[in-house]
């Protein structure tokens, strides 16, 4: 997956579509991923006892990874990813439109 923790991405599709947030959680299995306030949902909650209260509460629900672009530090632009070995033989991701190293 292309997207991990702590990424700076903009949504490209559904309701909140402009958006630019950080990436908090990542789920490589799912292909999903929880941004920093964008998509909230609400839930209802039943009382548990004295321990938790009932009510609405807002949460952040994930989105799809195809959903999301990485913004590139360098250019500021949403672009493409993709991966290059470096010399001393690791793989870093790579912004297809400056060439810039993102790590």
């Amino acid at each position: 997956m292309k997207i991990r923790k702590d990424d700076t991405v903009l949504v490209i599709k559904g309701k909140d579509r402009g958006k630019k947030g950080k990436v908090r959680f990542a789920n490589p299995k799912k292909k999903q991923v929880i941004i920093e306030g964008i998509n909230y949902i609400k839930k209802h909650s039943k009382a548990r006892g004295a321990v938790k209260q009932a009510g609405i509460i807002d949460l952040e629900a994930p989105v799809k990874i195809s959903n999301v672009m990485l913004l590139c530090d360098k250019c500021s632009k949403p672009g493409r990813i993709g991966f290059q070995k470096l010399e001393d033989g690791r793989r870093a991701r790579v912004c297809r439109a400056c060439g810039e190293v993102i790590e």
